[in-house]
């Protein structure tokens, strides 16, 4: 999953993210510079942390569900793509509260030349 997901950032669908506040803040904020990356560790690109928020998960609007670019891009479905992973994690409920983040892609990093850095 994580390697889709990267595709996602990659082809510039994927512009936003979100995580339970019971987790933390991991390091985010706004301005933030993240290197991603794919599935075997190798960096592949560099993001950049554009609004980062605390929403309800019944709050989330279609907008942001769209930002996540997942699935057919409705809030619908981010709602149902979200629900099945937050409770497999057992800290699904619908008045959870969430960091609700968009970023913006700065660079792709060239697997192939990533390492001659």
């Amino acid at each position: 999953m994580a390697d889709e997901l990267l595709a996602l950032v990659l082809a510039g669908v994927k512009t936003g993210t979100c995580w339970p506040v019971a987790e933390g803040l991991k390091g985010s904020a706004d301005g933030a510079r993240y290197v991603v990356l794919d599935s075997a560790g190798h960096p592949r690109a560099l993001i950049e942390s554009v609004h980062l928020e605390q929403k309800r998960f019944d709050e989330v609007d279609a907008d942001f569900a769209r930002s996540e670019g997942e699935g057919d891009l409705s809030l619908e479905t981010w709602r149902r793509i979200h629900e099945e992973c937050f409770t497999r994690q057992d800290t699904y409920a619908p008045d959870m509260m969430l960091w609700c983040e968009r970023f913006r892609l700065v660079e792709v990093i060239d697997v192939k030349t990533a390492g001659a850095r």
